[in-house]
């Protein structure tokens, strides 16, 4: 008979825990200021808050299971993600001006699948890159993970959703380069991806998706269209100068000028309320989640739990830079949220999810083992 030794809670890492709390909290802060000119703008805090709340309860969950166990069930991860992935095709809804269907909805509630299938895809992608080991570079299993991640790319692909697309090819790319993947794939990739630009533009790009490439370069060319967002983003942080004009103050945020102002152009509303300053602290904070996920990486006991980390780690980092990138008008609008920080109960569960994970692999680092009873 065997059984798991207690947690020694002096591993847990308490630097990861703190910085996921304050960017909970902050966010939490930086989205009210954002919708208090909205009309039942308290619901969504309540809504973030729950959200926030069931969160945690499943980070602290995964916290104390041992992640292992995940290696005995990834195949029922993988079709319940595809499955979900599969629903949003059949019965889910989106904005109309786009085609776009990300979201199953119950009522007033809505669950955004692919953000939750962002977990899903980092558990069994870790398990399948572990458990080949030092065989990772053959061919076969080369084309198997190519499978593995191509289902759930070309299910998000049809909802569409090019932004998701990239977030799930980042994590691909970053377990891969973590399991020591062969440069002549690397090379190889890149060389693939930039012969099938041409081909990416002409029959996967929906014209609204061509129109925001198009004003990344030129913004003014579409001032009223698909210019529109990013102008009034730079408008926005622009005007916060070094320390912002004060919470509740911004003029773009609270005269509702900034579109998806509590969604996808939140660091806009940090840069004009809290100015240079606040948009600094909030790129620090997240980039110090990705660098405390990397550092608990390293640290693994097993492979399986530094690819889960390392997954995680890119997820943040893609979310991050996208985000800031898009709302700074240097990374063309692809609606991806800015983790713990945009409004959405689909996006800080899976956040905080991640987070489980990840804390789950640091309190098994070491010491940690299967003792006969």
């Amino acid at each position: 008979m065997k059984k798991l030794k207690s947690i020694d809670f002096r591993e847990v890492d308490y630097l990861l825990l703190v910085l996921t709390i304050i960017c909970v909290i902050f966010g939490t802060v930086i989205i009210n200021s954002a919708v208090t000119s909205f009309q039942g703008g308290m619901s969504f805090i309540i809504i973030q808050l729950c959200a926030a709340l069931a969160g945690f309860v499943i980070m602290i969950f995964l916290t104390v299971t041992d992640y292992q166990k995940l290696t005995s069930v990834t195949k029922a991860i993988y079709i319940l993600s595809a499955v979900f992935l599969i629903a949003v095709l059949l019965i889910g809804t989106g904005r109309e001006d786009t085609g776009s269907r990300s979201w199953i909805r119950f009522g007033s509630i809505g669950i955004q699948p692919s953000e939750i299938v962002k977990i899903g895809f980092i558990i069994t992608f870790s398990k399948s890159c572990s458990e080949y080991g030092d065989e990772l570079n053959k061919p076969k299993n080369i084309f198997k993970l190519l499978i593995h991640a191509g289902v759930f790319v070309f299910l998000i692909m049809l909802q569409p959703d090019f932004g998701t697309t990239m977030v799930f090819l980042i994590i691909f790319a970053g377990i891969l380069f973590a399991a020591n993947i062969s440069y002549k794939y690397i090379i190889g990739t890149g060389l693939c991806m930039a012969a099938a630009i041409p081909l990416v533009w002409n029959l996967f790009l929906q014209e609204y998706q061509k129109n925001r490439i198009r004003v990344l370069f030129d913004p003014e060319s579409d001032p009223q269209g698909a210019g529109y967002h990013v102008m009034q983003s730079k408008i926005a942080i622009g005007s916060g100068g070094i320390f912002g004009k004060g919470l509740g103050q911004g003029t773009q945020t609270q005269l509702d000028y900034l579109p998806a102002k509590h969604t996808d152009f939140i660091y806009s509303v940090v840069g004009e309320e809290l100015g240079i300053i606040g948009c600094v602290i909030v790129a620090l904070l997240l980039f110090g989640l990705v660098i405390r996920c990397l550092y608990i990486a390293k640290n693994a006991n097993t492979k399986f739990g530094s690819y889960i980390c390392v997954g995680v780690a890119c997820m943040f980092l893609a979310h991050t830079f996208e985000n800031i990138g898009m709302c700074l008008g240097i990374m063309p609008v692809t609606g991806i949220p800015l983790p713990f920080f945009s409004y959405g109960g689909s996006s800080i569960l899976t956040n905080l999810m991640a987070i489980g994970l990840v804390m789950s692999v640091a309190v098994r680092k070491k010491n940690f083992t299967l003792l006969k009873q």
